[in-house]
């Protein structure tokens, strides 16, 4: 019986070790020394943090992406949030038609996406600009607001804000000291989501970035086909994403 009680536990921690044990392979081989990928690395070095630090083709794309994707999480928290509102309020028919048509940047492929975001922002002239950038990202991550809050919301009792009404609050307040706390995770999980799905974008940005808005998964993607990795030393000498030369 004490075995049956830890197997439940034990399961999750081997599920949660095998998802984890990537991100460990990638942390150990970022300190080490070797010119070539190996794991495990020969010898431990801060070489590679001190190119990366030590590089603004580095750390500008860095920054913005952290801009951009702080930009989205405000937009996006903001928009999905009022928009999970209304629709929960709408009648069933409606309901599905507009959480289908607000959920289809993450049912159409990407590229699809990418290449109409394009075309559009073209015509304005903001390709290329990091405002481009914002509102492309936002696109995408408000299907991740919207599913997060409507699941917190179909959890509430809709006799709580009715009752608040009927007490004397105001709309107003009945949202900010009623709904708002009671689906607080649900907006926590979705900015939380909406920053990652930012930071992490890299079709889009293929597209907008042009060279004037240059992201960190950009950089990596350039790096990666280019095959050379710039240094902060006057060194002639680059690793590559699959060998470092």
């Amino acid at each position: 019986m004490n075995i049956l009680r830890f197997l439940p536990a034990t399961v999750l921690g081997l599920i949660l070790l095998f998802l984890a044990f990537p991100i460990i392979v990638v942390f150990v081989v970022s300190f080490s020394s070797a010119t070539y990928l190996t794991f495990p690395p020969p010898a431990l070095s801060l070489r590679w943090y001190d190119t990366y630090f030590g590089s603004m083709d580095w750390l500008r794309p860095t920054w913005l992406s952290i801009w951009v994707a702080a930009a989205v999480v405000v937009l996006s928290t903001f928009l999905g949030t009022l928009a999970a509102l209304g629709i929960a309020r709408l009648p069933r028919a409606l309901r599905v038609l507009a959480t289908g048509l607000i959920l289809s940047p993450l049912i159409v492929p990407v590229i699809v996406v990418a290449i109409g975001i394009y075309y559009a922002f073209s015509r304005y002239g903001l390709v290329g600009t990091p405002i481009a950038m914002v509102l492309a990202h936002t696109c995408l991550a408000v299907p991740f607001v919207v599913t997060s809050v409507s699941a917190s919301l179909s959890g509430i009792d809709p006799r709580l804000e009715q009752a608040a009404l009927s007490l004397g609050a105001t709309p107003g307040g009945t949202f900010f000291q009623v709904t708002l706390p009671l689906i607080q995770p649900g907006v926590l999980v979705g900015a939380l989501f909406a920053f990652i799905s930012s930071f992490d974008e890299l079709v889009v940005s293929l597209f907008l970035s042009g060279s004037g808005a240059v992201t960190l998964p950009r950089r990596m993607w350039t790096i990666c086909a280019s095959r050379s990795i710039p240094r902060s030393r006057p060194s002639r000498r680059s690793p590559s994403c699959s060998r470092w030369r």
